[in-house]
């Protein structure tokens, strides 16, 4: 579905979410997951990612939900090692120094998932396209009835503009993610997203212990193959709990290259509690992993 169609499908959620958050996402969860939200007693790990969402307003979320933003973050918890290289930041996209840029590189927007131009240097750079590209990614909202109130403008942080150092892939298959759920501050399940270069992606989740999870997946497709455990896996664990400590849930994602760990970003509502787990009671044994505070914090609102 493109981005104009679900803007217009959406646009009856996004004035409802205005009116009440709560029923606004108990319907949306409904349409997705085919079952009732029950935000009293969430059992589901989606389930808990809506409840996160309406009343775990952690003032840490916006500033580490944003890609630049975060590096700070990143940086007073003792990991700044993991970061990838900063080449350029700024508001403006026009004012990218791209006569100053290596051959390679990648340029994004902070408050996105998707904003992104990789520029691998096998053709010729259009840089109006790219300026083009990031104003309009600029200018992009989060949908209001998804209820992710911490990025962007919605939680404070101001969209910008990074260039970072492109990070070139061990083989021919591109580059493996690495993504490290952390609840109540232990790592709990290790999701490896590898594939990306042909027209497939592929997803595989692995415990603590580097065990394959066999026959369980969040909507993508499984590789079919075991994964090698990274040589610094413990060091990775050891950095994701380090930087999930504040909150109730986070996921902390890494790249490794050449035996060394990559910082990619911190995500608070994977799928944004929407992606179908398979099998259903894959998404029960994942929320039993988390605690969740005994009540909704006072003072919580649900306003954007």
């Amino acid at each position: 579905m493109n981005t104009m169609v679900k803007n217009a499908v959406l646009a009856p959620f996004n004035a409802l979410y205005a009116l009440s958050p709560e029923l606004c996402l108990k319907a949306l969860f409904r349409i997705k997951q085919g079952y009732a939200l029950d935000l009293e007693h969430p059992k589901a790990f989606s389930e808990k990612i809506q409840w996160i969402k309406l009343y775990d307003h952690n003032p840490l979320m916006p500033r580490c939900a944003d890609k630049y933003t975060v590096r700070g973050y990143v940086e007073e918890c003792g990991c700044g090692r993991y970061l990838n290289e900063l080449l350029w930041h700024g508001g403006d996209p026009a004012q990218i120094p791209f006569d100053k840029l290596p051959e390679k590189y990648v340029v994004k927007v902070t408050h996105g998932s998707t904003f992104n131009v990789i520029v691998d240097g096998s053709e010729p750079v259009d840089r109006d396209e790219v300026v083009r590209k990031c104003r309009k990614w600029l200018r992009a909202k989060f949908l209001p009835c998804y209820g992710e109130w911490f990025y962007g403008r919605s939680g404070g942080v101001e969209p910008s503009v990074v260039v970072e150092s492109f990070i070139e892939s061990d083989g021919d298959n591109g580059l493996d993610d690495y993504k490290v759920f952390v609840m109540n501050g232990k790592a709990v399940l290790t999701l490896v997203c590898t594939g990306r270069t042909a027209n497939a992606h592929y997803e595989d989740y692995y415990d603590m212990d580097w065990n394959l999870i066999e026959g369980c997946d969040m909507g993508e497709e499984r590789s079919g193959r075991t994964i090698p455990k990274p040589a610094c896996f413990d060091e990775m664990i050891t950095a994701a709990e380090s930087l999930a400590i504040p909150f109730s849930h986070a996921r902390i994602d890494f790249y490794i290259v050449g035996g060394k760990l990559i910082f990619g970003e911190i995500t608070f509502t994977s799928g944004s509690g929407f992606d179908r787990f398979h099998p259903y009671e894959f998404d029960f044994e994942l929320g039993s992993k988390l605690t969740l505070p005994a009540a909704r914090p006072s003072g919580v609102t649900n306003e954007r």
